[in-house]
């Protein structure tokens, strides 16, 4: 298996923190790795990192923590799924650096975080994620919340992985490489662990599609579930690029048919 497959399927995310501060070198890492990201919505998204003391920032579910990343992004098309394949691009990296992190979008006083990032009118900041190097053990309220939300489980690839048709279940033994790449999306993190992914394949693309839930729609927030698909096209386009594929990514609907709860979302192409 690659490193970033060893990245993906390694990581957790993180609320019990050493309470160590991240090191001058692997903060400059992080900052300079910021520069560089991109994804393929082709919407900047603006990423900041935030000292937790200089601005006063907290969350109930974490301890330890010592710096934030947030982001903002502006308000329209796209913008939570361009948010989430950022952040996350953000987060892998932070993982092979030894850094942990957890996505957080409603635990936490919203206000003092997007005072800290400069939001401003028409943008969104739908979640931060804190930075640090984990704690030898979890706390019990960590612990508790892992298994409240079923955070080590994940849907088997014949949920959410379909071959031309919804719920025709894909069989990738005519591409081995390409069950590589559906281990890596199926690791990826979602609010509340609901992966509301799915993916049909059909013609040489395979077509994102969003099964909603009711719940994660704000105006303060947007849509995590539309940040969940982001972080979901991260996984996927990544494993591609690893495998040196040149994924495409393009916005066109290709007509099949889903139940009305599904939104298509994006189609992926792998060279």
């Amino acid at each position: 298996m690659s490193e970033l497959f060893n990245i993906i399927k390694g990581r957790r995310s993180v609320r019990t923190f050493d309470e160590k501060p991240v090191s001058a070198e692997d903060r400059a890492k992080l900052e300079e790795y910021i520069g560089t990201i991109s994804n393929p919505f082709g919407i900047p998204v603006s990423l900041v990192l935030l000292d937790a003391k200089e601005h006063g920032l907290s969350s109930p579910v974490l301890t330890g923590e010592s710096l934030y990343v947030a982001g903002r992004v502006s308000d329209g098309p796209y913008a939570c799924e361009a948010y989430g394949y950022s952040l996350e691009k953000l987060v892998l990296y932070a993982w092979s650096l030894g850094i942990g992190t957890t996505w957080i979008g409603g635990t936490m006083k919203r206000e003092v975080f997007e005072k800290a990032v400069g939001l401003d009118e028409g943008e969104l900041m739908p979640c931060v994620s804190p930075l640090g190097y984990p704690a030898k053990r979890m706390s019990v309220r960590e612990v508790m919340m892992r298994k409240g939300v079923g955070a080590d489980n994940r849907m088997s690839a014949d949920r959410f992985f379909f071959d031309g048709a919804w719920e025709r279940p894909f069989a990738s033994g005519s591409d081995p490489r390409l069950y590589e790449v559906i281990e890596m999306l199926r690791w990826a993190p979602s609010a509340v662990n609901k992966q509301p992914w799915r993916i049909i394949a059909a013609d040489g693309c395979y077509n994102f599609f969003l099964k909603h839930d009711k719940g994660y729609v704000s105006a303060k927030m947007g849509d995590l579930q539309k940040v969940d698909m982001g972080i979901a096209l991260c996984h996927f386009v990544s494993g591609l690029e690893d495998q040196n594929r040149d994924p495409e990514v393009f916005v066109s609907d290709p007509g099949i048919t889903v139940p009305e709860n599904v939104e298509y979302i994006a189609t992926v192409r792998a060279h």
